[in-house]
């Protein structure tokens, strides 16, 4: 799966690193950041589905 996250639209709640920290990580901007843009990662469509914004793609 391809992972990327729409920096426009995230907010940095953090979510997705409290889900899938093997994936994403919040970077010097605030925002999440992917560490791994391709993996097979279950947790990737978890964080997915609980981004309060929709700014995680995964295909």
């Amino acid at each position: 799966m391809k992972v990327s996250v729409d920096k426009e639209t995230c907010i940095g709640c953090g979510v997705c690193v409290s889900l899938c920290p093997d994936v994403f990580e919040i970077g010097d901007d605030g925002k999440s950041h992917v560490k791994v843009k391709e993996t097979n990662n279950k947790c990737v469509i978890e964080a997915r589905d609980s981004c309060p914004t929709g700014s995680i793609k995964v295909e």
